[in-house]
């Protein structure tokens, strides 16, 4: 996998127009971003709350393009602009901001070190398996107690809805084991894998559009 060039030793007017490509750059991708956010699926066997998109993936293309530190500024601003289409309170967003931050973030930082295609897939694993750790806690001790207080949406029929779909869940940690924790591997392997197939190409557009201002 291939990056943007960079060099250490830019004029004050080169580093201008690279920091004018970032913004740029990062601006598309948190638009693709929050487009892709809208066209959410449910997944067999998951609890019917818990939808599938693919918005994490322009992030991810970010955060290995531009350094991980933009990858979190565009999952920032990707959920504050779906903030006031919420249909949680912004509880959803604020979990899909935590967990989507650590995943493109580990991966990012990971790839800065390691850019090599064995070292993307390497640090796309690695921040699979950091979301779905983290996301256990998270989900357990902070989103479902929020649900039920903010919403006023129980615990209990949290479990009661994800039952019908899966027979394994019958406890709060059966929901967190066989609901958010394959619903996370999921996500995390499917954004990794499409991710993989079309940094490349994304990245040397971004390359172009560069050097096109210079």
């Amino acid at each position: 996998m291939s990056d943007l060039n960079t060099n250490r030793f830019q004029t004050p007017n080169t580093r201008r127009k690279s920091m004018i490509r970032r913004i740029t750059s990062a601006a598309i991708l948190t638009a693709l971003s929050v487009i892709l956010m809208y066209l959410e699926v449910a997944l067999p066997l998951m609890p019917p709350f818990l939808k599938f998109d693919f918005s994490e993936i322009p992030v991810l293309i970010g955060s290995f393009a531009l350094g991980p530190l933009y990858g979190v500024i565009i999952e920032l601003l990707k959920n504050l602009i779906h903030l006031p289409v919420s249909a949680t309170s912004g509880i959803g967003e604020m979990s899909n901001f935590i967990t989507g931050s650590i995943y493109v973030g580990i991966a990012g930082l990971i790839y800065n070190r390691l850019r090599t295609r064995k070292g993307a897939i390497f640090s796309m694993l690695i921040a699979t398996l950091c979301l779905t750790a983290i996301a256990i806690p998270l989900n357990y001790w902070v989103t479902l107690p929020l649900y039920a207080s903010v919403l006023g949406f129980s615990t209990e029929a949290v479990i009661g809805m994800s039952a019908a779909v899966n027979s394994l869940i019958t406890s709060k940690w059966t929901l967190i084991f066989w609901g958010f924790v394959p619903f996370n591997m999921f996500k995390g392997i499917v954004v990794a894998i499409v991710t993989f197939f079309i940094y490349k190409p994304i990245s040397r557009l971004i390359n172009k559009t560069y050097e096109e201002t210079r």
